[in-house]
């Protein structure tokens, strides 16, 4: 189906460094400008961001330093991606939370100005998310073939989770699934632990989100400045934020698990510390002793 379009639509995407808009840098963009007869530009550049690309980013979009270390940075590029763009409307998948905000970041910082008054925003993300709701009713039409009439009645409503648990079991039997490593398992299986390892990927700590595990297993702040950062690390550094966390608006479960962390963070400072004993050199008197007492 052809776009009815008024002005160009620029469809683009971008591979960064991280998902911090304010901190992190674009590794690379690609630019898909549709024009309203049809025919088509694409603007595809890789980009210096003048800092290591972190191995975990590598990992996901396959850029590595190496890739990207005789490419121009943003701030070359920023005038020729203006003009490219134009008065182009924009698109992408989750662009209006992530490619937007992390492309107006790169272009403020390298001082080129770039207006976003006027222009449509369309996020492909949003229409899919949208039109097919993931609740409850939607899941028991789409993988049970029935309709939930009675849905938030509790009892209904825990019987159609069941149902729908079984038509998941079926569906999915040996079907694959790819993570963001590039690694693939068939991870739906009839096996509890093995739905609670796939139905937690991320890892959480409290549930709510706010304390998850790192791939090094570790608890890390997932929200705000700290976030990424090692819990005992920021106890360390900047205690307050314990307080600070215990006072806020956060959940009740959350705050128990902070209390258990900071308990035991405290309980390992006070740990005595073991002295290493200094170990003498082995004269050549010893060694013969030691020969004559063990044998050679």
């Amino acid at each position: 189906m052809k776009l009815q379009l008024r002005r160009p639509l620029a469809f683009f995407d971008l591979e960064t460094t991280g998902v911090n808009v304010a901190t992190d840098k674009i590794v690379e963009i690609a630019i898909l400008k549709v024009m309203p007869d049809g025919s088509e530009h694409v603007y595809n550049k890789r980009v210096n961001p003048g800092r290591p690309i972190p191995p975990e980013s590598s990992m996901f979009h396959g850029i590595y330093d190496e890739d990207v270390k005789d490419a121009p940075s943003f701030k070359e590029l920023a005038g020729e991606i203006a003009v490219f763009l134009g008065d182009s409307d924009l698109a992408g998948y989750n662009s209006n939370k992530f490619d937007v905000p992390m492309l107006m970041e790169e272009f403020l910082q390298a001082g080129v100005e770039f207006s976003l008054r006027g222009r449509s925003f369309i996020d492909v993300q949003n229409i899919f998310h949208q039109m097919e709701q993931r609740t409850l009713k939607a899941a028991y039409r789409f993988y049970c073939d029935k309709s939930l009439d009675n849905a938030h009645q509790a009892e209904a409503d825990v019987r159609a989770t069941y149902e729908v648990l079984r038509a998941q079991l079926k569906k999915y039997d040996g079907v694959s699934y790819e993570d963001k490593h590039g690694k693939v398992s068939y991870p739906v299986v009839n096996d509890v632990d093995a739905l609670h390892t796939f139905t937690n990927l991320s890892k959480p700590v409290d549930f709510a989100g706010r304390l998850v595990y790192n791939d090094e297993n570790k608890v890390v702040i997932n929200f705000g400045k700290h976030k990424g950062k090692c819990v005992f690390e920021i106890f360390e550094k900047e205690p307050s934020y314990y307080a600070w966390m215990q006072n806020g608006d956060f959940p009740l479960y959350t705050k128990k698990v902070l209390e258990e962390l900071w308990n035991e963070f405290r309980a390992q400072k006070k740990e005595p510390k073991v002295e290493k004993k200094q170990v003498k050199p082995v004269t050549a008197d010893m060694l013969k002793e030691l020969q004559t007492k063990f044998g050679k």
